[in-house]
C-alpha cells in the first residue's frame, strides 16, 4: 500500500467512498486495476480468523457499490466483479500457502480502511467527467437492489415440507438435520460474516399445498433458495416454481428421476442416491443374497409419482438381471392414509411371494406390516429411504419385536450409530443444539445435504449470487466430509452421492449394518 503512487491511492479512496463523479463505464479500467490492488487485502484478512469480519464487510460492500456506479452493463458488472473475486481468491492463497501472513494481512486492511476515512476529493477533478456529471458529484449513491434472501450478515434459505399429517415426522427431522448444521456453521462465525437462516413452510405432504407453500418462502420471506424439501408428489410442483423463477432447489428429501434429468436441470442439486439406485441395490439383495426369484418379489407402493419412481426403479432392476418386469405385482395405498386394505387383500390371495419391497412412509409400512407378519412370517420386508427409519421403528416396536425384526431400509448416509467422523460430528452438534432429540437417519441426511451446500458457498467467495454458487457447484470434485465415500457434482451430474447402505432392524427395533453385496 505505501509503494503505490499517491494519485492512485486518491482514486481509491475516492471510489470507494463512494463518490459518484463520473459516468457509468468512463472509469472502467480504474476500477479493475483498484480491484487487482485491492481484492488480495480483502481474501488475506478473510484468511486470518483474528481479523473481525464486519470491517472486512466494510470494504467489500463499498467496493461492490463501485462496482455497480460504474458498470455500464451488466456483463461489465459480471467481468469487474470476477477480477474483484479471482483477486480475493489469490489473497486467502497467499495467507494459506505462507506466502503471506496475517500480521501483514492485518496491517494492509488497516492502511485501506484509513485511506478511505473522511473526506475524499472528487473524482471530476482526477478523472475529468463532463460538466454536467460533476455537477451531480454530491449527489448520494444509489445501491442497485440486493441479491434476495442475502444481506451483509445473514443468507435466508426456505424448506417446503410437511409440519403437519400423517408424514410430518419426515419435514420436522429434514428441518432438524438443516438448522443444525447452520447452527453450527453460525457459531464458528458464519460464512464471510453471513448467519445462514432456514424459513419453513408446511405443505402437509400434498401437492396441493406446495405451490402456496413455495409462494410463500419466494413472495413473503424473500428466500435465496431452497434446501431440503420434502417428497416427490410435492417436488413435481415445486421444482417447476424454482426453475420458473431459476432459484437454487438443493438436497432435496427425494430420489425421484424428476429432480434427475440428463442432462440435469441447471438449479437442480441432490446429495442423495436416487431411488433406482436404493431399488436396484435391494433387488441384488434379494436375488444374489437371499437366493429368491424376481417373480417372488413384489412392490408395495404410495400411489402417487413416489410409488411410480420406486416402482420404476425395481422394474429396471428386473430388466437388468434378465428377468421379466410386465408381471411385477403392485400393492398400492393412498397417500397420506393408512388406507392398506386392498393391498393386503390382495397379498393374501397371491401364494409365491417372499418378499416386498416397500415405497411408502412409516405409518402405511408399518400397518402393511401389522397386518400381513402373522399371515406371513418368513416375508421379507424392505424400505426405501424416505420410509423414515426412527419413526418405522418406533412404530413396529410398539406392535411387538417379531414385527420389528428383519425389516431392512436402504440408507443414503451412514449409520447413525456408528462412529465415523460426519456421524460424530452430526451428533455432537445435535445433542449441543437440540439436547433431547435422538440420532435419526433422516437428519443426518438434512444435516449432511446442509455442509454440502455450506462448502459450496464458502468455495463461492464473498460476493456471489444464484448463478456464480451454481459454477462453483458444478466444480465441487471429491468434497471429503468423513462420509466414506468422496462427493462430487459437474455440469452433466448434479447428484453429489451415489452409496447405498444396508440396515436392518433387530428384536429390539435397532439397526444393525448388513451387507447388500
Amino acid at each position: 500500500m505505501t509503494q503505490r503512487p499517491r494519485w492512485t491511492m486518491i482514486l481509491l479512496a475516492t471510489l470507494i467512498a463512494g463518490a459518484a463523479a463520473a459516468a457509468p463505464g468512463s472509469n472502467t479500467d480504474v476500477v479493475r486495476d483498484l480491484a487487482v490492488r485491492v481484492g488480495p487485502i480483502i481474501g488475506s484478512a478473510l484468511a486470518c480468523r483474528d481479523i473481525a469480519r464486519p470491517r472486512i464487510q466494510a470494504i467489500v460492500d463499498k467496493f461492490v457499490t463501485v462496482i455497480r456506479e460504474t458498470a455500464s452493463s451488466e456483463a461489465e458488472r459480471a467481468e469487474l466483479t470476477q477480477v474483484l473475486d479471482r483477486s480475493v481468491a489469490d489473497g486467502r492463497a497467499a495467507v494459506t500457502s505462507g506466502q503471506s501472513d496475517c500480521k501483514v494481512a492485518d496491517r494492509q486492511l488497516a492502511d485501506l480502511e484509513r485511506s478511505i476515512a473522511g473526506p475524499a476529493p472528487s473524482l471530476s477533478g482526477i478523472i475529468g467527467p463532463s460538466a454536467a456529471v460533476a455537477a451531480t458529484s454530491a449527489a448520494p449513491v444509489s445501491l442497485a437492489p440486493p441479491q434476495r434472501g442475502m444481506t451483509d450478515r445473514e443468507i435466508r434459505f426456505g424448506i417446503a415440507a410437511p409440519f403437519s399429517g400423517a408424514a410430518k415426522e419426515l419435514g420436522r427431522q429434514m428441518k432438524l438435520g438443516i438448522d443444525t448444521a447452520f447452527n453450527r456453521i453460525n457459531d464458528a462465525g458464519g460464512i464471510d460474516g453471513r448467519m445462514l437462516r432456514l424459513v419453513a413452510a408446511d405443505d402437509g405432504y400434498e401437492p396441493t399445498r406446495t405451490v402456496e407453500a413455495m409462494k410463500q418462502l419466494y413472495e413473503k420471506d424473500q428466500v435465496f433458495g431452497i434446501v431440503g424439501n420434502v417428497g416427490t408428489p410435492t417436488a413435481a410442483v415445486a421444482v417447476p416454481y424454482a426453475l420458473e423463477r431459476r432459484m437454487l432447489f438443493f438436497g432435496a428429501f427425494t430420489g425421484a428421476g424428476l429432480l434427475r434429468r440428463d442432462p440435469p436441470d441447471r438449479y437442480v442439486f441432490n446429495y442423495r442416491a436416487s431411488y433406482a439406485e436404493e431399488t436396484d441395490a435391494v433387488v441384488r439383495y434379494l436375488v444374489k443374497i437371499r437366493r429368491l426369484q424376481p417373480r417372488q418379489i413384489a412392490v408395495f407402493a404410495q400411489q402417487d409419482s413416489f410409488g411410480d419412481a420406486g416402482f420404476a426403479g425395481v422394474a429396471k432392476a428386473f430388466r437388468a438381471l434378465g428377468a421379466n418386469d410386465s408381471a411385477i405385482v403392485r400393492l398400492n395405498y393412498t397417500r397420506n392414509t393408512v388406507d392398506v386394505e386392498d393391498a393386503v387383500n390382495q397379498l393374501k390371495a397371491l401364494k409365491t411371494i417372499k418378499a416386498v419391497v416397500m415405497v411408502s412412509t412409516y405409518r402405511a409400512a408399518a400397518r402393511f406390516i401389522e397386518k400381513t407378519r402373522d399371515v406371513f412370517p418368513q416375508m421379507i420386508y424392505s424400505n426405501v429411504s424416505f420410509v423414515g427409519s426412527t419413526a418405522l421403528a418406533e412404530e413396529l416396536k410398539l406392535l411387538g419385536a417379531r414385527y420389528a425384526s428383519g425389516v431392512i431400509v436402504t440408507q443414503v448416509v451412514p449409520a447413525v450409530s456408528g462412529y465415523s467422523s460426519i456421524v460424530l460430528e452430526y451428533k455432537n452438534a445435535l445433542a449441543k443444539y437440540f439436547p433431547g432429540e435422538a440420532p435419526d437417519y433422516v437428519s443426518l441426511e438434512g444435516y449432511v445435504a446442509a455442509n454440502v451446500l455450506i462448502q459450496g458457498i464458502k468455495r463461492a467467495g464473498p460476493q456471489f449470487d444464484t448463478e456464480k454458487l451454481i459454477d462453483t457447484l458444478e466444480n465441487t470434485r471429491n468434497l471429503d466430509l468423513g462420509l466414506g465415500a468422496a462427493l462430487s457434482f459437474g455440469r452433466a451430474e448434479h447428484q453429489a452421492s451415489h452409496k447405498i447402505w444396508g440396515t436392518a432392524m433387530d428384536d429390539t427395533g435397532a439397526y444393525q449394518p448388513i451387507e447388500l453385496e
